[in-house]
């Protein structure tokens, strides 16, 4: 298989690069290197916007069966303060990409979409059938990428599977988006610096290691799950609190966040349920949570030799 992976250089789109390759497929990458690093030298990487024209003429020279597009403005934060930037990333983006799979004759789409789509859901896990209630710039042109998925396939055939990540974390992980409290706490107690838990640490979410991720991406480049949206996650919760109890005893550090009030618009609680990838996919996530977070935290460590 030849595939086509925006975001190729990033946290999960270097270890799918890796994973793709491992499998003995052709990849190309392609990434503008704004948060990304090179990674892998056997993926040739063009460095790009997912919204410059030329990426439909990479596209027809490449011939990718399918491309996976993981390229996006991921910060919550970012895209209220600026939804102009945002859309332009990660919905004109989107569409620049649908575009040049369409006229490279791909076969199929594989589309990072996000937990924020789902806004405050009434039930946790979050069923796969959830309605959504974007309440962010940023959830909002995630689910508008989904929507042009679908006018894609009604209007061209072009198939697509989107996987709606929860909060994946691991090595090669940034502090940017919601998981990034993993890295922002791994960092600080491995450094001996003060870590800080907002409210009272009860707050919730779901976490799924980078690998587990990456196996989802990789079953649904196949034949598997085309037309469907996905949860990616383990349906179960972690508190804030119990999270950086696990990475201080990974780390060998103190237990001693200093707590402070709560940030406007967190969410209480979320975690998804991933029944419907089990059904569509053949996935399971085979990492718990405290093996990921010493796999994570020893990535680090050796990171900062």
């Amino acid at each position: 298989m030849r595939a086509l992976v925006t975001g190729g250089a990033g946290f999960i789109g270097s270890t799918l690069v890796d994973r793709l390759l491992a499998d003995g497929h052709e990849v190309a990458v392609v990434d503008d290197l704004s948060s990304g690093h090179v990674r892998n030298p056997d993926a040739p990487l063009h460095v790009m916007d997912v919204r410059d024209p030329a990426l439909a003429d990479l596209a027809e020279r490449w011939r990718p069966e399918v491309v996976c597009h993981l390229a996006a403005q991921i910060s919550v934060r970012r895209s209220v303060a600026d939804p102009v930037a945002d859309a332009g990333i990660n919905v004109e983006g989107t569409v620049n990409v649908l575009e040049a799979a369409r006229r490279s004759g791909a076969r199929k789409i594989v589309y990072a979409s996000s937990v924020a789509v789902y806004g405050r859901p009434a039930v946790i896990p979050v069923p796969g059938d959830a309605p959504t209630d974007p309440r962010s710039p940023y959830a909002a042109s995630k689910l508008g990428g989904e929507l042009y998925l679908a006018t894609y396939r009604a209007l061209h055939g072009l198939e697509y599977t989107t996987l709606v990540l929860s909060n994946v974390y691991g090595p090669r992980q940034s502090p940017e988006g919601e998981a990034g409290v993993v890295a922002i706490f791994t960092d600080a107690l491995l450094a001996g610096k003060p870590t800080v838990v907002y409210g009272d640490g009860s707050q919730t979410r779901d976490y799924v290691f980078v690998e587990d991720v990456v196996d989802g991406f990789a079953r649904a480049c196949g034949p598997h799950g085309d037309g469907r949206r996905v949860n990616l996650g383990t349906g179960v919760q972690t508190t804030d609190r119990a999270l950086h109890s696990l990475i201080a005893a990974a780390a060998g550090a103190p237990d001693e966040p200093r707590f402070e009030p709560p940030r406007l618009g967190d969410l209480p609680a979320m975690a998804v349920d991933p029944a419907p990838a089990y059904e569509a996919l053949g996935w399971r996530p085979r990492h718990d949570l405290p093996t990921g977070l010493k796999a994570t935290v020893e990535w680090a460590r050796q990171a900062l030799v």
